[in-house]
């Protein structure tokens, strides 16, 4: 099953994130990763939604959202014209032999420590889904504690853009 990221363009409203959750619940496609935000306009939000499933799936799942009243726009991002970010906090186990050695990983993998404890480090890092998994891979051996991810965000590259504050 193909991986495809959708960027949703809803109007931001209270309910919008129900009706577009139970659209894929209802017709029984899983949701592997979906974030939410306001944009540069208050009253657009934009939904990153991760879905897996071949073309027709897909096909459907477009047909399906765009008959949602507050959807503005769906766009099914192409990874080569796209940005891919994921922003993650790892609670790392750590002691005095080995906080030096976290804490050098950490730098190495650009990422920043925004708490310490005597016991564990909690490190903020952002990047594709490569960079977190091969850090957290890492981090397994001194033992994790904890982590939360935010999924995947994306918007295309350079001056595309899915939308035009004119269009709408």
């Amino acid at each position: 099953m193909k991986r495809h990221v959708l960027s949703v363009l809803v109007e931001n409203q209270s309910g919008v994130l129900i009706r577009v959750s139970g659209l894929f619940s209802r017709r029984g496609y899983n949701i592997d990763s979906l974030s939410v935000g306001e944009t540069e306009d208050p009253k657009v939000s934009r939904m990153t939604i991760v879905v897996r499933g071949d073309d027709h799936i897909l096909e459907q799942i477009k047909k399906q959202l765009k008959k949602l009243i507050d959807v503005i726009k769906v766009v099914d991002l192409d990874p080569e014209q796209s940005v891919f970010r994921e922003l993650a906090l790892i609670k790392v186990k750590t002691n005095m032999t080995t906080r030096a050695s976290v804490i050098e990983i950490v730098d190495i993998f650009r990422a920043n420590i925004v708490d310490v404890a005597a016991d564990t480090l909690t490190v903020e890092m952002t990047g594709d889904e490569a960079k977190i998994e091969a850090f957290i891979a890492l981090m397994d051996s001194y033992g994790i504690a904890e982590i939360v991810r935010t999924g995947l965000t994306a918007l295309q590259r350079g001056n595309k853009a899915i939308k035009n504050l004119n269009e709408i």
